[in-house]
């Protein structure tokens, strides 16, 4: 009897604490984010493909009601729990994203981020010319992703060079400076995985017109 009753007590603490422990590497991003792209309150920023948006809440306290965060989505239903927490929160855009144009209004953006995205994009260099043009001059670009895992595969329409479920560094960085970025800094001990598959963060910086 007595160890039932425990097993419940701890089965309720850790469904009350789950969701308090599930916020730790989104703080810990969001803080890393603001120090890479240096976000001050009365920036404008941008989330490409921001899901159910964690992120964009935590850019949208960051930059402050002076600040703007444009919150962006392709999938449907993804968009419209978008749009209602842009309906709660006045510094928050959402903005309907299109397969290749981020539908982004020109130079609006002091620095912009995409979290496992980019791996996914069917039109990559349609998208890295209308991340450009979204950006302020000098303005940021990170991008989180992965390297392919051994024996996954590409997802579908994805350029077959990807070599799998990810992004290769390399070809990050070759597509997005071709778009007229320049590479800042690449740090790989991005948090949010474990020690045999680390995600990594690329930021590139918009230093021509």
């Amino acid at each position: 009897m007595h160890r039932r009753t425990f097993i419940l007590a701890l089965a309720l603490c850790l469904f009350v604490a789950a969701p308090c422990l599930g916020q730790g590497h989104w703080q810990e991003e969001a803080g890393r984010l603001a120090t890479l792209l240096n976000w001050h309150p009365g920036d404008a920023v941008a989330e490409i493909g921001a899901g159910n948006g964690q992120l964009t809440v935590l850019a949208a306290q960051r930059v402050g009601p002076s600040g703007k965060v444009y919150t962006t989505e392709l999938d449907s239903t993804a968009l419209a729990h978008l749009e209602e927490l842009a309906a709660t929160t006045k510094n928050i855009t959402a903005v309907k994203a299109g397969i290749t144009d981020t539908n982004l209004p020109p130079a609006c953006c002091d620095s912009i981020f995409m979290r496992l995205v980019y791996h996914h994009l069917t039109k990559p260099a349609q998208i890295d010319a209308s991340l450009f043009r979204s950006l302020k001059p000098g303005g940021r670009l990170a991008v989180i992703d992965e390297d392919p895992a051994e024996g996954t595969s590409v997802p579908k329409g994805v350029p077959k060079n990807r070599g799998g479920h990810g992004i290769p560094q390399k070809i990050l960085v070759t597509e997005l400076v071709a778009a007229g970025f320049e590479v800042e800094t690449v740090q790989n001990d991005w948090p949010g995985r474990n020690e045999e598959h680390q995600f990594y963060c690329a930021v590139f910086r918009k230093t021509k017109p």
